[in-house]
């Protein structure tokens, strides 16, 4: 059921055969196909804002922007902002702010956080980005957050790119509304390797998150699922 309050969350990911999105060390994060590649920037045209947890931006070299001329115009087309907003979620507020996201100015930047942050890290996160809001005293509060960013930024569809324990988060708090998962032909491996879902997970199988299978094609050697939550 559509909830006007709240944006509509999509989770997009890519993860191995063995169901990894990174190895173990962290090293490689970035393993899909160019129609994989493709594909993200297609749901970034959609969307409002796009977001991402603070160990996947620090890690990456990702500007979580709209890609190319030619995006960026599909997004003006639909009637969207040129450049997309760009939230970053940490608890503790520990975000590298030399970091690639921040190193572009163009979509704002917005960085949700708790009462963890440390006075100093949120005057540093300040000089970083547009806007450093405060959503719970452990740990964020994401409804009361994705309620703000309707509210006060006008974001009807969040497109979020993990990792996996910021899509633990949003799947335990009953805020996702459609996942895309690209599986790709590889095995990491590796019992600490990220996954799609970590974090504190669901405790029982009768809590777990129910996906029904939306669509389905494959591209060469990879599967690319939509999944309705």
């Amino acid at each position: 059921m559509k909830n006007e309050e709240l944006p509509f969350v999509l989770v997009n990911i890519a993860m191995t055969a063995d169901g990894k999105i990174a190895t173990a060390n962290r090293a490689v994060s970035s393993f899909g196909s160019p129609r994989d590649h493709e594909h993200l920037l297609e749901l970034r045209a959609t969307a409002e804002a796009v977001t991402a947890g603070a160990r996947t931006v620090d890690s990456n070299s990702i500007n979580l922007g709209p890609g190319t001329a030619k995006f960026r115009r599909l997004r003006l087309k639909r009637g969207l902002t040129e450049y997309n907003l760009r939230v970053i979620v940490s608890g503790s507020g520990s975000i590298n702010p030399r970091a690639a996201v921040f190193k572009r100015r163009f979509g704002p930047i917005i960085i949700l956080t708790t009462k963890r942050a440390s006075k100093a890290r949120l005057r540093q996160l300040r000089a970083q980005a547009d806007q450093v809001k405060i959503f719970g005293n452990r740990v964020i509060n994401f409804r009361s957050a994705f309620k703000w960013l309707r509210v006060k930024w006008g974001v009807k569809r969040l497109l979020c790119e993990g990792g996996g324990e910021l899509n633990d988060a949003l799947f335990r708090a009953g805020l996702v509304n459609e996942l895309h998962i690209t599986v790709c032909p590889k095995i990491f491996g590796g019992r600490c390797a990220p996954t799609v879902a970590d974090g504190i997970g669901f405790p029982k199988l009768s809590n777990a998150a129910r996906l029904q299978l939306k669509a389905l094609h494959r591209t060469g050697d990879e599967l690319f699922l939509v999944f309705i939550c």
